[in-house]
């Protein structure tokens, strides 16, 4: 009984890959025949079954941007870049999309040790660190076991000397995974997916307007009221927008 469950969910799940293929696949011959709402609403059902990856939300964000709807184009391409942080088509096509953008932010002076984290902080998510301490943690066992077995004075030394090296590797990416996921954890990035919104000085539309957004301007959520979120742009500064107005990555 439990072989034919096991083999019905098998065929369940091969079932459901294969439409989903067929389905990116009908998307991208839309797209090429420049149907790009057909593309879009094909790659959509895939999305609503709850599949993602970095080409789907790309092929969605180049879509969205050939109607010029600038907001849903960098929400895409984002959501493509948190899935595939170095794939340089999707960088690519982001500043492409961002360049079509109303407002210009220009962040906050950094410093030389923000500027040197973030550079390499982006090199892999959280994950890719976590993966990469235990490749380390791997290569310092080994290193250490044939040091430890080893014979040769010179063979003893080469392999301290790489047993240590990888043991502050895997130090190095341990904290790198800590901190990124800190990073991750802390971070509500969202989205303006309204044409033109008024960011007000308090959460209800009876308060006075601090300064106005506009569609596909990438903000940090930074507090919520209700149905209100307070927003954080990398100029410093902030204000309260409905909830309506933006989209979470």
């Amino acid at each position: 009984m439990k072989k034919l469950l096991y083999i019905l969910i098998l065929l369940v799940s091969f079932s459901s890959i294969a439409q989903n293929q067929n389905l990116f696949d009908q998307g991208k011959e839309l797209y090429k025949n420049g149907k790009y709402q057909q593309a879009i609403n094909a790659w959509m059902q895939i999305l609503d079954k709850g599949e993602h990856s970095a080409e789907l939300y790309f092929n969605l964000g180049n879509a969205q941007y050939k109607l010029n709807h600038i907001g849903p184009s960098v929400y895409y391409y984002e959501k493509a870049l948190q899935l595939s942080p170095n794939d340089s088509d999707i960088k690519n096509n982001l500043a492409f999309a961002e360049n079509a953008r109303i407002d210009s932010i220009e962040p906050l002076p950094q410093t030389v040790f923000s500027k040197w984290y973030k550079s390499i902080s982006g090199i892999f998510t959280f994950n890719g660190w976590a993966i990469l301490a235990v490749v380390f943690s791997i290569f310092f066992v080994a290193f250490f076991l044939f040091y430890y077995f080893a014979f040769s004075e010179r063979r003893k030394r080469l392999l301290f000397v790489s047993s240590m090296f990888t043991g502050i590797l895997l130090v190095a990416s341990l904290t790198m995974a800590f901190l990124t996921y800190g990073d991750f954890s802390k971070k509500q990035p969202a989205i303006i997916f309204s044409s033109e919104i008024e960011v007000k000085t308090e959460p209800s539309m009876g308060s006075n307007v601090a300064f106005t957004l506009h569609e596909g301007t990438k903000v940090q959520i930074t507090a919520q009221d209700g149905n209100w979120y307070r927003i954080a742009l990398a100029d410093g500064k902030d204000g309260w927008i409905p909830a309506t107005d933006l989209k979470q990555l």
